[in-house]
């Protein structure tokens, strides 16, 4: 029976996780340079010892309403291929060990915002994981 690991985290109070062989590290907030005429998702550049990752508040990306807290928000930092990207979330959750049979495809119930950066679901006993396509995300970013 095959498995996957997931990193996971919180967002405006639902759980989201990547695959953890997408994240590089996980800190707490970092200074970030402004980057002028963006769109709101872009929080800005952060500089990860050398490294330059694009900051994406997960929250403006999905348009869910904004909150009033910003203090405290940790930075979930992904990489694929040569591109690092840093996803701002509201707390960080435990990494799991999740069966494929546990899969499901994104239900049609999830805002097609959230979906289309989704690659679905899985069920757990007390809460829905939904799994963040890390590619997708820079994809977008790229357009």
């Amino acid at each position: 029976m095959s498995s996957n690991q997931f990193s996971t985290f919180w967002v405006d109070e639902r759980l989201y996780g990547v695959n953890i062989q997408m994240v590089q590290e996980i800190t707490k907030s970092m200074n970030v340079t402004d980057v002028p005429l963006a769109p709101n998702f872009i929080k800005g550049l952060i500089n990860l010892r050398g490294q330059i990752a694009t900051a994406v508040g997960l929250k403006e990306l999905f348009e869910l309403p904004a909150s009033d807290a910003e203090s405290g928000k940790i930075n979930v930092v992904c990489k694929s291929e040569s591109y690092l990207i840093s996803l701002v979330v509201d707390e960080v959750g435990d990494v799991l060990e999740l069966e494929d049979h546990q899969f499901e495809m994104t239900p049609e119930t999830v805002s097609p915002k959230v979906a289309r950066f989704m690659t679905g679901v899985y069920k757990l006993p007390n809460n829905l994981l939904s799994v963040i396509d890390i590619k997708k995300v820079i994809d977008f970013l790229n357009v």
